[in-house]
């Protein structure tokens, strides 16, 4: 049995569109500056996927950060 899920940042440089974000469906995004912010709960196996998908599409990853239950 993997780590429960948790609530995650991922931050990627750049402005997603609608076409980009819906690659991501478990994720919410949100543009801050010049980056996007995608978050939602995830499994183990749900952030690796997004992590694929990241690098699939060739987007530049920026930060990966697991918050607090809050």
């Amino acid at each position: 049995m993997g780590p429960p899920s948790a609530r995650y940042l991922i931050r990627v440089n750049g402005h997603l569109g609608v076409t980009f974000l819906s690659a991501f469906p478990r994720m919410a995004g949100e543009r801050r500056g010049a980056e996007t912010v995608l978050t939602g709960v995830l499994d183990q196996p749900g952030l690796f996927g997004v992590l694929a998908e990241i690098e699939a599409l060739g987007l530049d990853l920026l930060e990966v950060r697991r918050l607090d239950p809050q």
